[in-house]
Parts: structure tokens; C-alpha cells; sequence
């Protein structure tokens, strides 16, 4: 059985599913390298315009396997880095995909699972989806997720749930900012986020979400004002931009809406 199963639709959502439900879809070094292979060739496809990323069975992700957390325990230091480094890079893979992705939460979401989650752009949990950076209780810490884990909630909450390897509820989860919504019927969330990104220039999505991280944490000074003067002439004298703004004058939609 496949690790990932991946549907593309014809007006471009793909949807890519976790696909080990009998280990609560935790990861393990070949899911690992599917998923970054799979980010990647997604990123680069031009027929997708969202990805909607879930999880197979009972849990979206339950971290990391306790078979490949036993092997990792008889490798070296050195080879429990390299391992560490595939996590990191499969996670900004995920986090700088050029095509918006959409988490579809239920069910466990644990360690790394927190991690997939913080990756993604916009995320729906279910309202009894669990959730908890249980790193600590292992003896363990969450170091590879962690940039993104902290980029989403802040240090504040990285300060209690990091160090307290705590469970905490979607609401909790909500609140902190690692999700985005809370309800029941997850398909039926992700539908206007969906129609949403489907009526916006794909290429002004991915400069949008690049943007995001060019300017995050950044001065405020001459440097940055050049940038983003750059990046938005750049769009409007852009294919996209002048059709974008041609249609909203004509009154009609844009090419790029199907």
C-alpha cells in the first residue's frame, strides 16, 4: 500500500493524502521522501492550483514511527542528523511550495504531525481533533519542526507546549494560531478556501505566499521599501496582473478563472 495517495482534479485542487492509517500515518524515512518528492513536483506542476493535504483512517498524523524512532536509537549521532535534516527539508519543501496547501485535520496530531500542520497555509480542524508536541515525554524535542511550529504560534505558546509535552484541543489550537478553523464536515470548511484561491491569479499566490516570508521579521527600512515597490511593479506589469485588472474594468473574470 501506498505511503501517499494523490488525486488532481481537473480545475487543478490535488489532494494528497497520508496514507499509513494502521500507524496513525507517523512518518518514517521513506514517507519522508515521498512527501518531499511530492511537494516538489506539485510545486512545479502548473495544472495545480491548491493542495489539500489529510489523512487516511482515524488520525492525521501521529508523528514519528516508533520503528523508525527504535532504528533511529542504534544509528550514530551523525546519522540520526541526516535523518533529522530530511524531516526539516521535507517540512520546508512543504512551507515554500509555491501552491497554496490546505490542512485537513482530524483525528491525532502529534510531534511532527504539528509540524505538517504549521507548514501548510491555511488549516481546518475537526472540533475533537487532539493535538501535542509530545517530543519531551520521550525524553526527545522538536527541533526539526520547531522553526515552523514557532513561526505559527510564537515563542509564548512554544514556551508552555514545547516544554510541558501537553495534549491541547482545536480550540486551543485555534487560539494559539496553528489553526486557522474549527469545524465539523472538513470538506465542506475547505470549500470556500478552495473557491477563494481558485478566483485569485495563481502566479499573484505564490508571489503573495513568497512575500510573506521575505518581509516576516524584517526591518522596516529603505532596504524593504525597495522590495516590495519591486515586487509589486513587477506584478503589475506582469501577463497576470494586466489581465487581472483589465477584467475587473471589463466587468468579467479572469483567464485564470475556469
Amino acid at each position: 500500500m501506498p505511503a501517499l495517495t494523490l488525486d488532481i482534479s481537473a480545475n487543478g485542487i490535488a489532494r494528497l493524502t497520508l496514507n499509513r492509517p494502521d500507524r496513525h500515518n507517523a512518518f518514517d524515512e521513506a514517507m519522508i521522501a515521498d512527501l518531499t518528492q511530492t511537494f516538489t513536483t506539485l510545486g512545479a506542476n502548473p495544472a495545480v492550483r491548491v493542495v489539500v493535504l489529510n489523512g487516511a483512517g482515524e488520525s492525521f498524523c501521529a508523528g514519528g514511527d516508533l520503528h523508525w524512532m527504535q532504528r533511529a536509537a542504534q544509528k550514530t549521532e551523525a546519522e540520526n542528523e541526516a535523518d533529522a535534516l530530511a524531516l526539516a527539508h521535507m517540512l520546508h519543501t512543504l512551507n515554500a511550495c509555491p501552491k497554496p496547501v490546505i490542512g485537513l485535520i482530524h483525528g491525532a496530531c502529534f510531534g511532527g504531525g504539528v509540524g505538517l500542520a504549521a507548514a501548510c497555509d491555511m488549516v481546518v480542524a475537526a472540533p475533537d481533533a487532539p493535538f501535542g508536541l509530545t517530543e519531551v515525554r520521550l525524553g526527545l524535542i522538536p527541533a526539526a519542526i520547531s522553526p515552523f511550529v514557532v513561526g505559527k504560534i510564537g515563542a509564548s505558546a512554544a514556551r508552555r507546549y514545547f516544554l510541558t509535552g501537553e495534549r491541547f484541543s482545536a480550540e486551543e489550537a485555534r487560539r494559539i494560531g496553528l489553526v486557522h478553523e474549527v469545524k465539523a464536515g472538513l470538506d465542506a470548511a475547505a470549500a470556500p478556501l478552495i473557491d477563494a484561491l481558485l478566483a485569485s491569479g495563481p502566479e499573484a499566490v505564490a508571489d503573495a505566499k513568497a512575500l510573506i516570508s521575505d518581509v516576516s521579521g524584517r526591518p522596516v527600512d529603505d532596504d524593504l521599501l525597495r522590495l516590495t515597490a519591486r515586487r509589486i511593479a513587477k506584478r503589475r506589469a506582469s501577463d497576470e496582473g494586466r489581465e487581472g485588472i483589465a477584467a475587473f474594468l471589463e466587468k468579467r473574470k479572469p483567464g485564470w478563472v475556469r
